[in-house]
């Protein structure tokens, strides 16, 4: 399989520097997400060096702000998948950045608890869904915009 991390397509990302990319979320459980991604191709967190766990933090606190100016995310659920058998799809770390608002679920109780729950997930249980997720041309462009005033030297 080609890692769809290490080579992802030029729509898909939102900010790079030497360390990580900013992507959105080919697959959204809520509108926004995204994914802060090492740009070296690591599986395993013990993998990483220092400087790249830092940029991956880095990276948490510039996504959560740039999604709370564009899209004014009320709230975060943040979250890394480690290896297969806690849910991780693509073998290539990265960190979920998902925004919320109130009222985006029913009952948002419980938040990443219920990872390890056996309950249907009401935001990716249907591919209309992902697709009612998607953020819009116009979103994506504020998105990049709001990237690019970024320092380039951060995260």
């Amino acid at each position: 399989m080609e890692c769809p991390f290490c080579n992802p397509s030029r729509e898909q990302v939102l900010y790079e520097n030497d360390l990580v990319r900013i992507l959105l979320d080919a697959y959204p459980a809520n509108r926004g997400h995204l994914l802060v991604v090492p740009k070296r191709h690591v599986e395993r967190w013990e993998e990483l060096k220092e400087e790249e766990k830092l940029a991956l933090i880095k990276g948490m606190e510039l996504a959560m702000k740039v999604l709370r100016e564009t899209l004014k995310a009320e709230a975060f659920n943040v979250g890394m998948n480690f290896g297969s058998e806690a849910g991780q799809t693509v073998p290539h770390l990265h960190l979920h950045i998902i925004p919320r608002w109130k009222g985006d679920s029913k009952n948002p109780r419980g938040g990443v608890r219920k990872a390890v729950l056996d309950l249907e997930d009401e935001n990716l249980n249907l591919k209309e869904r992902w697709l009612k997720n998607r953020l819009g041309e116009k979103e994506v462009e504020e998105l990049h915009k709001a990237f690019n005033r970024c320092d380039s030297r951060s995260p």
